[in-house]
């Protein structure tokens, strides 16, 4: 057989039948007087067999593996562990399309947020934010749902729970702190209103919220969204949360 009709009859392409050779997983056949190649039976089983294993998720590197192997044992070693593999990528994909089924129902019955996909934690703060008077129309308050998308990405799930909580404990006094910051937006950081906001916010943070003021990580990109007299008020906030609890 030519390399065209041994291709068809394993069903691959004659470009895998070469690259096969190229990788030492097919040995050249024998070749004719004009130099073409000239397949057999045994050439087409063995095809035939890289084709199976291939279609099993192999790669061809474990191919070459099981190939060599005539005993057959590296064959079991090779399948168990692709065994393994698509039970891990079936739990995944489960719990992939658990949170799909979710983020569907959000959507269907038009809960989904702007910032979604987010969390079912983050979900529930942004509808229960928007809810609050005044609080859809504040540029703060917009800028915070940014962040919090942000941050429900990249935290770690335990500081994401802990920050989730944190923002719903203020969560009843939104629309007055909103009302604050948005006023400091152009202010000095030694404005009055500076202290006044971060009386406020204190106030409706719980204690925890000061066991340690935020100076690194996520905190950074949240202190530089805000203006000056605005990270002032939250810094102050967080400071008189801190010495309440001393």
């Amino acid at each position: 057989m030519r390399i065209g009709e041994f291709a068809a009859l394993v069903g691959v392409t004659p470009r895998a039948v070469r690259h096969y050779h190229h990788l030492g997983l097919l040995p050249e056949p024998a070749r004719r007087a004009n130099g073409y190649r000239e397949y057999g039976i045994r050439d087409a089983v063995l095809l035939a067999r890289i084709r199976r294993l291939t279609e099993l998720g192999l790669g061809l590197d474990e191919v070459r593996d099981v190939l060599a192997d005539q005993a057959g044992r590296e064959l079991v070693e090779v399948l168990e562990e692709l065994d393994g593999d698509l039970a891990r990528q079936e739990r995944v994909i489960r719990e992939r399309r658990a949170r799909l089924a979710e983020l569907l129902a959000q959507a269907r019955e038009g809960r989904l947020p702007a910032e979604g996909p987010v969390s079912a934690e983050l979900a529930g703060l942004l509808a229960e934010l928007g809810e609050a008077p005044g609080v859809a129309a504040s540029p703060t308050a917009a800028k915070d749902r940014e962040l919090l998308a942000l941050f429900d990405t990249v935290v770690p799930a335990e500081e994401r729970a802990r920050l989730m909580e944190l923002m719903r404990g203020a969560a009843g006094q939104a629309p007055e702190v909103y009302a604050r910051l948005d006023a400091l937006a152009e202010a000095a950081p030694d404005d009055p209103g500076v202290a006044e906001a971060g009386a406020v916010l204190a106030a409706c943070l719980p204690d925890e919220a000061g066991v340690e003021l935020p100076g690194s990580g996520p905190a950074d990109v949240f202190f530089g969204e805000l203006a000056p007299a605005q990270a002032t008020a939250v810094r102050h906030a967080l400071r008189l949360v801190w010495e309440r609890t001393r």
